[in-house]
């Protein structure tokens, strides 16, 4: 199959499993919008009809929101809901900061947790509200706990929300509070605090749709990786697990180097996918018995940068994935391909990955050479210290080289 034709079957295998996706997650918010709609029941006293509260009222220069709230997850789900309905959104975790944003962002209104670390809500709503310099903005208070009537009384808030909430309720009671009508609480002492709070039991719900978008994206990336890589080994059947084993032994390398390198998810995948480029090679040169000429193997060499194609626009590979694809084979001598990198300059996914990859070429028979134990892989690997690994790559993996070990053990077991 013509490597054109190969590269048209993946990049239509990649559209396929995202539209699903994109599909399947549109219908579950629209789903979602829908059943919030009918279930907000509890509106603010003196609220219009809901027909009515639908209408966004908020001018233009008034649609400024400082969001203070030390959750980094309630912080997300806010600025998303805001800025969906154009809003501009700063953040800030506690008061204090909150009010280094307030004094030169001029906020129109101030969505406000009352638990925070130091200053908590109540304290910082009445400094809101009684200090000029912050140019008396609107306060939602959004509250998880009981609060009593002298308490909101004593903030003066415009607006009270009880968590949990739903993001239709929460741009209700901003369209309510932004009108130019008449306070909520014309005469705070004389208002019941219940009249103020907004009840409202699906933001979990909401967390859970969010949490499915992310799994079915998560689904979808890893089908789509698994396709890949089959139809690399279908092409290249030689190499048998070499990509399973070589994505074990990286991600046991990077535990043992440094565990934070993982939280990119791009890496993972730049492990089982570094070879993808390797379906544009003809079969005549990828399935070569013999030794590579020098024009084929310059072809060959192209793989790197034909796999930096193909996943190129593939958004959870744009980080260490992406680059361990394309730079898997410089050398810490400089030596390498195909950009010729040297020492710090090779990507440190790439130079996990450089010492991995050749622990399984070694370990493994090929059609011209027989493979080599474990322990003359390892002798390899010493000698090349410094000249073709990162000496710090190669220290992690003489910590490591036993656990190493057993995952080739126990994935020759699974094979046969």
């Amino acid at each position: 199959m013509p490597g054109w034709a190969v590269w048209v079957m993946v990049g239509v295998l990649v559209w396929l499993l995202l539209t699903v996706l994109v599909l399947r997650v549109l219908g579950l918010v629209r789903v979602f919008d829908e059943s919030a709609a009918r279930e907000a029941e509890h509106e603010l006293i003196g609220a219009a009809p809901p027909a009515q509260l639908l209408e966004p009222v908020v001018a233009p220069e008034r649609r400024r929101i400082l969001v203070v709230d030390d959750d980094a997850g309630l912080r997300l789900l806010l600025r998303t809901t805001l800025t969906a309905d154009e809003f501009e959104v700063e953040e800030a975790v506690s008061a204090e900061e909150a009010a280094e944003v307030g004094r030169f962002w001029s906020p129109a209104v101030v969505i406000l947790d009352v638990g925070l670390p130091g200053v908590d809500g109540f304290t910082f709503c009445r400094e809101l509200k009684q200090n000029p310099a912050y140019g008396a903005p609107l306060v939602v208070l959004l509250t998880g706990q009981e609060t009593t009537t002298d308490e909101v009384t004593a903030a003066g808030p415009d607006a009270v929300m009880r968590k949990p909430f739903s993001p239709l309720e929460l741009i209700r009671v901003l369209d309510r509070v932004s009108e130019p009508a008449p306070a909520l609480v014309a005469e705070p002492a004389e208002a019941d605090a219940e009249q103020l709070l907004i009840y409202a039991r699906d933001l979990s719900r909401l967390l859970e749709i969010e949490r499915t978008q992310r799994r079915l994206l998560q689904q979808a990336y890893s089908q789509t990786a698994t396709a890949l890589a089959d139809a690399l080994e279908a092409k290249d059947p030689v190499t048998g697990l070499h990509a399973v084993r070589v994505h074990r032994y990286a991600i046991e390398l990077t535990r043992a180097l440094d565990p934070s390198l993982l939280n990119d998810p791009s890496l993972e995948y730049g492990f089982l996918l570094h070879d993808v480029g390797k379906l544009g090679i003809p079969d005549t040169i990828l399935l070569k018995e013999g030794p590579l000429t020098e024009s084929e193997r310059q072809v060959m060499q192209r793989h790197t940068l034909l796999g930096g194609q193909i996943l190129s626009g593939v958004a959870l590979l744009q980080g260490e994935g992406l680059r361990v694809v394309r730079s898997h084979h410089e050398r810490w001598d400089g030596t390498g391909y195909p950009d010729g990198l040297a020492g710090r300059e090779i990507p440190i996914g790439a130079r996990i990955f450089a010492l991995v990859d050749a622990v399984d070429a070694i370990t493994n028979e090929r059609p011209y050479r027989s493979a080599l134990t474990w322990e003359e892989a390892v002798d390899q690997i010493l000698v090349e210290n410094g000249r073709q690994f990162d000496p710090r790559v190669v220290a992690a993996f003489a910590a490591r080289e036993r656990r190493m070990r057993r995952i080739s053990e126990e994935l020759a077991e699974a094979a046969a």
